[in-house]
């Protein structure tokens, strides 16, 4: 590698640029429910528009990694830049449903972007431990949503408007804008090694690779969608159901620290595995307890979900190495694809559940437009209590689908020899 080339400056650079994705996150799952009550918005409602988020990121990340190679990382960051400071400012203007689809959008699409070029970025640094680099990488969402919440309560308790929290992720927006600007970057990893583009895309038509894609789907619902929604699920069912996604995400913070000996000592398909177990019982905890056995659980479903967005892009940089980053980025994009279509569906299954729990006839805008301590918000109090375990217990069922598949996955990879790493092309 060029000696031009400034590998730790550019990860921390790469690692701020996930913690705005990050914060977009947290800060939103923060108040949804107030953004919902300021401009009147049914669950439904603020379903799609969180979905949108999820809708920008593939279209970002699958087009953002077909063009890496050609434009380069530092130009798909500088177009992530301008994204994320277009998104922020027009979600702090925003005057309704429409200008927060938009903005969302927006945002979306810089997260997504992010992740094209930062994947790659990271496994062409770092090509000798390419899983552990990109868990100490992906660190910073968990981080950054655990950051995020935080503002989003502490901000509310002294009394400050969601725009300034909004507001705050112009920050680190702008730190890492300025610090990409100035950086010399490498070619990606599959450039180096003088793969070609036709072998890498043949490369994604490979059964491993499909069947990642497909694991791919639920992991990433049973993180990011039960961590978004956390707030609306359990906000009836007790009164810090915000700190529960601080808990969770920390939790998920500490355990990617200590990726190193994790994955060295189970490989990635065996991290995957207990993953996909721990994940089941959080969920099922999250789903069937209350009071403080609820913060159990959600510790419990943090270390479940902890290594799964990384190992899962870590497994395929290693393993199936030619599929470059466009094999990267198909992954981060099927997941976030996965996400949107998920979260609509249960945001309307939600509001369902939510109107068969009124009594029959009820109208649903009544009830949630009624003062709050008035028998209409109490009964719908109620309803919203029962209902978010609910979907909860719908949602376990994708982990447990998934300790089956990893499982399989353990036992192809037992005595299978691991790919070599790819070599710049002439060394």
């Amino acid at each position: 590698m060029s000696t031009s080339i400034k590998r730790n400056e550019l990860f921390v650079a790469s690692c701020l640029a996930l913690l705005v994705t990050s914060l977009s996150f947290g800060i939103r799952a923060g108040i949804l429910s107030d953004l919902g009550v300021r401009f009147n918005l049914t669950a439904s409602e603020l379903g799609t528009i969180a979905a949108t988020a999820f809708w920008g990121f593939p279209l970002a990340i699958i087009i953002g990694g077909m063009i890496v190679d050609i434009i380069g990382m530092k130009k798909l960051l500088v177009l992530a830049f301008l994204f994320h400071l277009a998104g922020i400012l027009l979600t702090i203007f925003a005057g309704g449903y429409w200008t927060l689809f938009l903005s969302t959008l927006l945002i979306g699409i810089a997260n997504g972007t992010v992740e094209a070029a930062c994947n790659p970025l990271v496994a062409s640094l770092f090509p000798e431990n390419k899983t552990v680099r990109l868990n100490y990488f992906h660190l910073w969402f968990p981080g950054g949503i655990v950051i995020g919440t935080l503002i989003v309560f502490f901000l509310n308790k002294a009394g400050v408007g969601w725009q300034v929290e909004v507001g705050t992720m112009l920050i680190p927006t702008l730190i890492y804008g300025y610090l990409f600007s100035k950086l010399h970057f490498p070619v990606t990893e599959r450039v180096a090694a003088g793969v070609s583009t036709g072998e890498m895309y043949s490369s994604l038509f490979r059964p491993l690779f499909l069947f990642m894609i497909l694991c791919m789907f639920g992991t990433a619902i049973t993180e990011l969608f039960t961590g978004q929604w956390i707030d609306v699920l359990l906000k009836n069912v007790t009164d810090n159901a915000l700190l529960i996604l601080t808990l969770e995400t920390g939790v998920m913070v500490i355990g990617r620290g200590f990726a190193g000996s994790v994955v060295h000592r189970l490989s990635p398909q065996g991290v995957l595995l207990a993953s996909a177990v721990l994940a089941s019982l959080g969920l099922y905890m999250l789903g069937h307890t209350t009071g403080n056995m609820i913060f159990v659980g959600a510790l419990v479903f943090g270390l479940g979900v902890c290594y799964f967005w990384p190992t899962m892009i870590g497994f395929v940089a290693e393993n199936l190495p030619k599929t470059g980053a466009v094999g990267l980025n198909f992954m981060g994009g099927a997941g976030m694809f996965a996400v949107s279509l998920y979260m609509i569906f249960m945001s309307k299954h939600y509001d369902q559940l939510v109107a068969g729990k009124l009594p029959a006839g009820a109208d649903f805008k009544l009830y949630n437009e009624a003062p709050a301590g008035s028998q209409f918000a109490n009964a719908l109090a109620e309803a919203k209590k029962a209902a978010g375990p609910e979907v909860i217990n719908f949602t376990l069922v994708i982990p447990i689908i998934l300790i089956f598949a990893f499982l399989g996955l353990n036992i192809y990879m037992r005595g299978k020899k691991k790919p070599e790493m790819l070599r710049a092309a002439g060394a």
